[in-house]
């Protein structure tokens, strides 16, 4: 993940540089590893993403587990929790509805768009995102946020299982 994140900002910091503009995500989601036309770097972020936290929450159990977040603040953080599913959740629904229409539209045109290229200039006009991009990284993020709220929702274990 650490050397996804460097070759990232090595070359949105290159566009950058030589364009004055960068598309995030773009370059990250356009390189394949390990060759042409297999899964590109944003794909094996999303899925190591998927399986650190997977990892992480087997074997961090031990320190939520039993007495020591309750009360208010395991109520706090299932809000919290809660909050952010529903927000990544809108937004993995918001990128797959533009996505279709950049799509749809494409196609009245008689043109089929390339999807790896496709960007949005949203939330901010000067930082466009890769759309595919975009839709990994809050898929990722509401699976995860969706799984910690299960896990803080579910009976306790106890420390002696």
């Amino acid at each position: 993940m650490a050397s996804s994140l460097a070759f990232g900002v090595y070359v949105t910091t290159s566009e950058w540089i030589e364009n004055g503009t960068y598309v995030m995500g773009e370059a990250i989601h356009n390189t394949a590893i390990p060759f042409d036309n297999f899964a590109r770097v944003s794909t094996w972020i999303f899925f190591s993403t998927i399986i650190g936290w997977y990892c992480v929450s087997r074997i961090g159990w031990r320190r939520t587990a039993g007495n020591k977040i309750v009360g208010w603040r395991m109520a706090l953080l299932q809000l919290m929790l809660l909050g952010f599913s529903i927000i990544t959740l809108y937004e993995v629904l918001y990128n797959f509805t533009i996505l279709n229409a950049h799509i749809a539209a494409g196609m009245i045109n008689g043109q089929i768009p390339d999807i790896d290229r496709l960007s949005i200039a949203y939330p901010d006009p000067e930082r466009p995102w890769n759309i595919v991009f975009a839709t990994k990284v809050f898929l990722a993020a509401f699976i995860i946020s969706a799984h910690a709220f299960y896990l803080s929702t579910k009976p306790r274990k106890s420390l002696d299982d």
